[in-house]
């Protein structure tokens, strides 16, 4: 390939790198807008229900609305953040940006799930049930408009999470959902006190309180997991193992290491090729190997391929 051919191939690259990075950021801006927005209409309607209703669910099902505003704040920071290219300080991306969002997402859950928890119990545990105000039906009106959004917000960031491949998103998702229960909780305690159970509303919170943690739970575990360098599934480091083993050229995979960095994976793995063949041959096979890999498995951000050489007498022992 001539250089006036070379330079039309990697402009018309660049340009598709572009239209690509175009598109993600009007994923990550429209993903944001209907978050923040949606959870600030949510936050207000449902402590304007709560307090005119008299429901302590409600109250508590407004302040975990108002912490998905934060947290959907904060995963677009750490989202953005991730998308910044490699620079000398951080040579090899800032991919993790998106678990300290997630870490960050979690603990505010933690938190919310604490406070929310400690109030319902504080009221179960005072014993004097009667004095509880009884829930007005605007408290159950607005859990169930809030199940109904919620889960359609969940659908929603969850569709767009896959496919920018996003953690901070996903978490963002699950946090929709987890508002999404504990408005199921809230209106089943709402339900429960009009029906002359009054203890079912206090209730409600600590269960709302549960779902959260749970969540939390969930979204401080993956993120950790990808921060601590873990390596990947045996299925996923089977599928790579089997993948590279049926390249041509290559007549053993001598050693296989995986880590997750944030939403990408880096790889290093030893293969083994005739040891007879000469350095620019053995030189193609590894750099087939390497873009095969890296093409065929899109969560791949880079493999490095060391190759060793292979005799004889060795292939027999094999």
């Amino acid at each position: 390939m001539n250089s006036k051919n070379l330079m039309k191939s990697f402009t018309a690259e660049k340009q598709c790198q572009n239209h690509v990075h175009s598109q993600q950021k009007q994923i990550i801006h429209r993903i944001s807008i209907i978050g923040i927005g949606g959870n600030i209409v949510l936050t207000i309607f449902k402590l304007f229900a709560g307090i005119i209703g008299c429901s302590g669910a409600m109250v508590s099902d407004a302040i975990h609305s108002m912490s998905d505003i934060f947290a959907t704040a904060i995963a677009l920071i750490g989202v953005k953040f991730s998308c910044r290219q490699a620079d000398k300080s951080h040579p090899y991306g800032h991919e993790r940006m998106e678990c300290v969002a997630s870490l960050i997402l979690g603990i505010i859950l933690l938190f919310t799930s604490v406070s929310i928890g400690f109030v319902g119990m504080e009221k179960i545990l005072a014993g004097n049930y009667h004095h509880i105000a009884i829930p007005g039906k605007i408290a159950l009106a607005a859990a169930v408009v809030s199940i109904l959004t919620k889960e359609a917000m969940f659908w929603y960031t969850r569709h767009y999470a896959k496919i920018l491949n996003s953690d901070a998103f996903m978490a963002d998702a699950w946090h929709h959902r987890s508002d999404a229960l504990s408005s199921i909780g809230s209106m089943i305690g709402i339900a429960g006190a009009m029906l002359g159970f009054p203890i079912l509303d206090p209730a409600a919170s600590v269960i709302i309180c549960l779902c959260i943690f749970k969540v939390a739970y969930d979204i401080l575990k993956d993120a950790l997991v990808k921060m601590l360098d873990t390596s990947c599934n045996e299925e996923y480091e089977n599928k790579i193992s089997d993948y590279i083993m049926a390249q041509e050229g290559v007549m053993h995979l001598d050693m296989l290491k995986t880590r997750m960095f944030g939403n990408k994976i880096y790889i290093d793995a030893e293969i083994a090729i005739d040891g007879n063949k000469l350095l620019k041959e053995a030189h193609d096979i590894a750099e087939s190997v390497h873009d095969g890999v890296e093409k065929n498995f899109s969560n791949i951000k880079h493999i490095m391929i060391h190759v060793n050489p292979i005799f004889t007498n060795e292939k027999a022992q094999l």
